[in-house]
């Protein structure tokens, strides 16, 4: 049994991109092997570009002001992205549910898949769970896939950082050896 592909792996591998944006079209089809897309695609020219504007109206969504921007953003996005949802068994590996046309780019793919995804994401588990980084002057985005839906840093470090400026913050302490 195949689960739905546009779950969680989506926003993190979104996240993952918009964090560390990969220097050209290899390292993107890369990363998106390691968050789990088997399908393979043709090389295109401007693949790099294409997918880095896809990132870009994927950030819009990211960094919306409430819910209800962020449900725009993300609406608009998913009308430009998203086709008539069919099963598919491209990879051989079973049936699945996609929400876009096969014989599609990488950017046009990752488009789908990042709407859709993020979609699921944030229905089902809260408009809030994607942002950014809350350690100044950290703007990662993080996708919140915690228990407790409470994540507000990019990693443990950047929490860490911040509960130490905090504490000295409170207790007078300079901030001394800090990295910033």
């Amino acid at each position: 049994m195949h689960l739905n592909p546009y779950g969680e792996y989506a926003v993190l591998l979104a996240a993952s991109l918009a964090n560390d944006w990969p220097q050209d079209r290899d390292g993107i089809e890369q990363r998106a092997r390691e968050f789990g897309m088997t399908m393979t695609f043709d090389s295109v020219s401007d693949d790099h570009a294409r997918t880095r504007a896809v990132l870009d109206r994927w950030l819009a969504v990211v960094d919306a002001t409430d819910d209800a921007a962020r449900a725009a953003a993300l609406n608009t996005q998913m009308a430009a992205a998203a086709a008539y949802p069919q099963l598919t068994d491209h990879d051989g590996e079973g049936w699945h549910l996609h929400y876009r046309d096969a014989g599609r780019s990488l950017p046009d793919v990752l488009e789908a898949v990042f709407s859709v995804g993020t979609a699921l994401h944030l229905t089902e588990r809260g408009m809030h769970r994607l942002g950014r980084c809350a350690a100044s002057p950290c703007t990662n985005v993080f996708a919140d896939v915690t228990r407790n839906g409470r994540q507000r840093y990019c990693s443990v470090r950047c929490s860490n950082r911040d509960a130490v400026r905090r504490h000295r913050a409170r207790g007078g302490e300079p901030n001394v050896g800090l990295e910033s």
